[in-house]
């Protein structure tokens, strides 16, 4: 159902920097070119621009070829923008968000996304960052997307979170496919593997890793000053274990970001990573560093230097 690399969709939104249709379209050109044929997205990603963008490319492609996954939790409501432009994302604010993990909430959420979209269906829908809102999620919000699955709507249901500890609780109490985690199964975090991995495969729950650079720390052979880590500033201390984890790496001639992408699919829950892209050229240069080998001999190199999580 997932191609080992995936598509993020939050650049096509617009995140932190204007992007044109005719770019973001490229970048979905290069992508399937590439053999990537998942492609995740949200409302939240630009108020709409994401999936808009999305849903006109695979409209083109063929179907059955590609999995599209987007989420739920956040619904949009037109507003005047009255010259505002949208928090993180480069857009007009002609919508706000309205948190909504209810029964109607989820189901007026998907079809929404699907207007958006022009698509008939979608394979994946996912709760969204329910963190600040997880008693609703699993209380309301889970049972919506079951009875979704059971309809046929969708094929897979899951949750998209940073919070482990809350993912596991989903794995564990729910009948989930898959979640998506943001950040915290890369090179610098595998806080993962405490409770949500083992979890993962005692369900038999696929997780997808997401964020897999930190924000930009692990995006470049060598981290620079005020590179960042979970959108922050990286610590000296973060950029110092990741300069460490950059001379394993060379060693054995391979970049930081190639470990980085490779890392996560090295456990065998993880279906695959999903990366945020806004060009041709980042998916072309993604996809080489992606398709470029990594020895075993890495990882345990990065084990016995305590650089990454002995298990």
């Amino acid at each position: 159902m997932f191609s080992p690399l995936g598509f993020g969709g939050g650049p096509l939104g617009g995140l932190f920097a204007p992007l044109d249709d005719e770019t973001a379209a490229g970048a979905l050109a290069a992508a399937w070119e590439g053999g990537v044929r998942y492609f995740d997205t949200a409302p939240h990603y630009g108020i709409g621009h994401s999936e808009r963008r999305i849903g006109a490319f695979l409209r083109g492609c063929p179907p059955g070829e590609f999995t599209v996954s987007t989420k739920v939790g956040r619904l949009l409501v037109p507003q005047d923008p009255a010259g505002r432009q949208d928090d993180d994302f480069a857009v007009p604010a002609t919508h706000r968000r309205v948190w909504d993990f209810s029964r109607d909430g989820v189901r007026r959420s998907l079809e929404e996304s699907l207007g958006r979209m022009g698509l008939d269906r979608v394979d994946v829908l996912y709760l969204h960052d329910a963190e600040s809102h997880f008693d609703e999620a699993l209380r309301d919000g889970y049972p919506a997307l079951a009875e979704l699955r059971a309809e046929g709507v969708v094929r897979a249901i899951g949750a998209g979170m940073h919070d482990t500890a809350k993912l596991t609780t989903l794995v564990r109490e729910t009948d989930v496919d898959v979640v998506m985690l943001a950040g915290r199964y890369t090179l610098l975090d595998q806080s993962a593997l405490d409770t949500l991995l083992p979890a993962c495969a005692e369900r038999g729950v696929s997780l997808l890793a997401a964020a897999i650079f930190n924000s930009g720390v692990l995006a470049t052979p060598r981290p620079a000053e005020g590179a960042r880590f979970d959108y922050s500033p990286a610590s000296a201390d973060l950029l110092r274990r990741a300069n460490l984890i950059a001379d394993v790496c060379e060693a054995h001639g391979v970049t930081l970001p190639q470990a980085a992408m490779a890392f996560p699919l090295t456990h065998p829950s993880v279906a695959g990573v999903v990366v945020g892209m806004r060009s041709a050229d980042e998916v072309r240069h993604n996809l080489a560093s992606f398709a470029a080998p990594v020895p075993p001999a890495v990882w345990s190199d990065l084990r016995a230097a305590g650089l990454i999580d002995a298990r």
